[in-house]
């Protein structure tokens, strides 16, 4: 697992990137930034702990463009939908297979697919995610089976004895 002080001094310095980010860089700003970047750290850390669950930066770097795409598509998709009386909508749940266990993994692989156009996690059970759909006869389960598939190389599952 990783150290405590590893995962504080990593938060500590996104969050500082982040205050410099917003407010620049002047002497005043970076004095009041430290303080809030440990105060923010400190809750991160209380709120967050870390895990044995991580996520690859370098493979999560090369999946931002296809996780941007998407996004433009789902509101694309949205959009057209909300403007078009004719599209129809045949709306219901689908119960999509996963293999993650609760927690992190399972929780980010269900943020990222929220963005998928037509489709909203809504719910879980012990080995699925539930999915409401805009059009059931799109193929929900095919894209979210394509998208476990992307994100395989980002999110790393390792056992909690490691």
């Amino acid at each position: 697992m990783r150290s405590r002080l590893n995962t504080g001094v990593i938060r500590c310095g996104l969050f500082l990137a982040l205050w410099i980010a917003l407010m620049g860089i002047g002497w005043t700003d970076l004095i009041v930034g430290l303080f809030t970047a440990l105060a923010a750290t400190w809750a991160s850390l209380l709120l967050m702990p870390p895990t044995s669950q991580q996520m690859k930066l370098s493979q999560l770097c090369l999946f931002l463009p296809h996780f941007l795409w998407q996004s433009v598509l789902s509101g694309w998709d949205v959009a057209r939908r909300a403007l078009d009386p004719q599209l129809p909508l045949r709306t219901g749940i689908i119960q999509y297979p996963i293999n993650y266990p609760p927690g992190f993994l399972r929780n980010t692989f269900a943020s990222i697919t929220s963005l998928l156009p037509g489709s909203v996690p809504c719910g879980e059970s012990a080995g699925a995610l539930e999915y409401h759909t805009l059009d059931t006869e799109q193929p929900v389960a095919e894209q979210l089976r394509a998208e476990q598939q992307a994100l395989a190389s980002v999110l790393v599952l390792k056992d909690a004895d490691e």
